[in-house]
């Protein structure tokens, strides 16, 4: 059983005695704290924190991370407060503790919601002291090794929150150790069968190839002497366990396909010799075309370095080499912890590592900030958790590193969410690039931006990164949100005057009555409402109306202004398919419930027995200014001759329009019908398009229809 004076005798090698001290006054204090309290194998419960303690000091972290690992659990499972606990150890000690702890005072729907909520406190508190989540990840990494007690559903859940969470937490943080030992003990807690016969079939496996690893370490090491590289070590290096499985099942291969392959670390002491390295690793074996990366040059998000190369070796058996420095095999092994020597200006200095994983965090703040809830907010972590990179790069050389599958949306938030926001296109490579295709390693990428451009929903289905879509999420609901309002305090507006009433001449208090009455809690829900159609501005006027005791006047229907419409409505406005109205048509609105207001034509057959429902019928109009793409739905009559299609599309294309959809018919041997759906900005555009049309020969008649 570990003890604190075996802890003290260890921390000797990198703290000095006064700091150790104060470890072992929170190891007591911790002790009496939880004086009577076991853990679930029935052991003192001091024995959880002392671990921890003992996992960050194999780490080397600083004098307060160890005094927050033994109080972590103290302000969850005793009465001691957040407060008491900085005048006992300071307010850095206290705030790691309060970070690391979870939201006990709150009662949540299910575990999930309660495991979304916690991880976001965590996310904040590590904004603030990126220590946080080295605490955490310590106090994840032995509650994984001591899961045996817990009962199987509680174990698997546990197990799949460190997959899902923590082990990809310490990857991007460059945590390798922990990373690999959380995957292995999550795993073998889900599918234990599995990781029984893996890990039997890799000891089995080991002694076939020792003789194999052996006779390759012996000739990277002779060919490293040759090449007159000092203070080089070569050794084997064991797949992990769950490693395997994942190759497994992605690659849909064997356990002996996958131990075919020999993987081997070349450390030196130097970048220089790493290259020397290389160059003397590809005079032995021949490389594998495709097979090599050069993360030292480019190094990867969370700070990993290395050179990565693939080689055949004897008897044709692949051979992965990965070659570093000792500073960067320490990095790969301990990630932001390596060489950590905390001080009170750490902020203002940190390395390189801690600075991106500064850079992770805060971008996990602006989700956090734009995601409506913590189950949203988590999904958006999962997905950044998980990116296998690719590196592209900004029109001034700048790298950007991006998961697998990034488009060109996915960059331009990634530079920064206004550049996203005002997104219309890009260039790629010098070359024009649609916004959904994927970007690849080594691309040069520059966005094009409008002042008047926004989000599109339709982004949503081709984004992977989860800033890209938190932001176009949050930006949709914000702009739908106004459009909601505007919209519904002009139908607002226009219900009043079909009684004879305007909204100056309704004061503060009855306003108030009426949101009483109503059960709203202030005018904007009110507006919202009216413009989403669950609320018709007719019914709400009329109240308004009665409450006042006021009678609308006789002929006050005919004097109604109609309600203007901008352009800017878009995305809570619905133009009927059936009539396709266009800026310059006449245009009436129906309201319907849950999809707002819905725009047809004056003339469409399908509103006749809306036309003298005062409550849903509204008079529109378009505003001189309006603008943006409308689709018209168009009939021509052709002669039937080869081309003809061809020649009628190429003139809409140069009357500056879009076909959204064509069909085409046989009438009979000599006419042709082609039905065309095209993009128009009004209706002056739709009569310059139908002109070109009857200017060609083939053409017999063009008219538009409805649906």
């Amino acid at each position: 059983m570990p003890t604190v004076d075996a802890l003290a005798e260890r921390l000797e090698s990198y703290l000095a005695p006064e700091k150790i001290n104060r470890i072992k006054r929170a190891y007591y204090f911790a002790e009496q704290a939880h004086y009577g309290q076991k853990r679930a194998s029935n052991e003192p419960y001091i024995i959880h924190p002392l671990a921890v303690a003992n996992i960050l000091a194999r780490m080397h972290m600083d004098h307060q991370s160890l005094m927050a690992a033994m109080l972590h659990d103290v302000l969850e499972d005793t009465p001691m407060t957040r407060e008491a606990m900085a005048v006992q150890f300071g307010d850095g000690v206290a705030s790691l503790v309060d970070g690391v702890s979870k939201l006990t005072h709150l009662e949540f729907e299910d575990k999930r919601h309660e495991m979304a909520e916690n991880f976001q406190k965590m996310a904040m508190a590590m904004a603030k002291d990126l220590r946080v989540i080295l605490v955490k990840l310590a106090d994840r990494l032995h509650n994984m090794r001591t899961l045996a007690p817990l009962k199987q559903e509680k174990k698997k859940r546990i197990a799949q929150e460190t997959l899902d969470i923590y082990a990809p937490i310490a990857q991007r943080l460059g945590i390798n150790d922990i990373r690999i030992e959380l995957e292995n003990l999550a795993f073998a807690a889900l599918y234990p069968m599995r990781a029984r016969r893996i890990s039997s079939a890799i000891t089995k496996a080991r002694g076939n190839r020792k003789e194999i690893v052996e006779q390759v370490e012996t000739a990277l090491a002779k060919r490293m002497t040759e090449f007159s590289i000092d203070g080089v070590t070569v050794y084997g290096r064991e797949k992990h366990l769950y490693g395997i499985y994942q190759k497994m099942k992605e690659q849909h291969k064997s356990f002996r396909d996958i131990m075919d392959v020999y993987a081997f670390r070349i450390v030196t002491d130097s970048v220089e010799d790493c290259y020397k390295a290389l160059g003397a690793v590809h005079s032995l074996f021949k490389p594998v075309f495709k097979r090599f990366k050069d993360y030292i040059a480019v190094p990867k998000v969370n700070g990993y370095q290395s050179i990565h190369t693939t080689v055949i070796g004897f008897n044709g058996i692949h051979i992965e080499v990965q070659i570093r420095t000792r500073d960067m095999d320490a990095m790969a092994n301990n990630g932001i912890a390596a060489h950590w020597l905390y001080k009170e200006n750490d902020s203002e200095n940190p390395t390189p590592a801690q600075a991106r994983a500064r850079r992770w965090i805060n971008s996990l703040l602006e989700i956090q900030q734009q995601a409506n809830s913590s189950i949203e907010f988590i999904e958006h972590v999962k997905v950044d958790l998980f990116p296998d990179e690719i590196y592209v790069f900004t029109p001034k050389g700048r790298i950007m590193e991006l998961p697998r599958g990034a488009t060109p949306v996915d960059f331009a938030y990634a530079v920064h969410t206004d550049v996203g926001n005002s997104c219309v296109g890009c260039l790629v490579n010098r070359k024009y690039w649609p916004l959904s295709q994927p970007l690849e390693s080594g691309d040069s990428v520059k966005i094009i931006t409008t002042k008047t451009a926004r989000p599109n929903t339709a982004w949503l289905n081709f984004v992977v990164t989860g800033k890209a879509k938190s932001a176009i999420r949050h930006y949709l609901k914000s702009v739908h949100k106004e459009e909601s309002e505007d919209i519904g305090r002009k139908l607002l507006v226009k219900a009043l005057q079909q009684f004879g009433l305007s909204m100056e001449r309704v004061t503060g208090a009855q306003w108030d009555q009426l949101l009483q009455d109503l059960e709203l809690p202030s005018m904007e829900v009110l507006y919202q409402d009216i413009g989403l159609g669950t609320r018709l501005g007719y019914v709400v006027a009329k109240r308004l109306a009665q409450q006042l005791d006021h009678r609308a006047p006789d002929g006050t229907d005919q004097k109604a202004s109609p309600v203007a419409l901008k352009g800017t409505e878009k995305l809570i406005l619905n133009y009927a398919r059936c009539c396709s109205p266009i800026p310059g048509d006449p245009i009436v609105g129906i309201i319907t419930k849950g999809k707002g207001l819905v725009i047809h034509r004056e003339n469409c057959n399908n509103i006749a027995e809306f036309r003298g429902d005062h409550q849903r019928c509204v008079h529109l109009e378009w505003d001189d200014d309006m603008g943006g793409d409308f689709h018209a739905d168009l009939r021509i009559i052709v002669h039937s001759q080869r081309g003809v299609l061809a020649n009628v599309a190429s003139t809409i294309a140069h009357g500056g329009s879009n076909i959204e959809t064509v069909n085409m018919e046989d009438k009979d041997a000599v006419v042709s019908q082609i039905q065309v759906s095209v993009n128009v900005t009004n209706r002056k555009h739709l009569a310059q398009v139908m002109r070109r049309l009857r200017r060609l020969q083939e053409v017999v008649r063009v008219y538009r229809i409805s649906r």
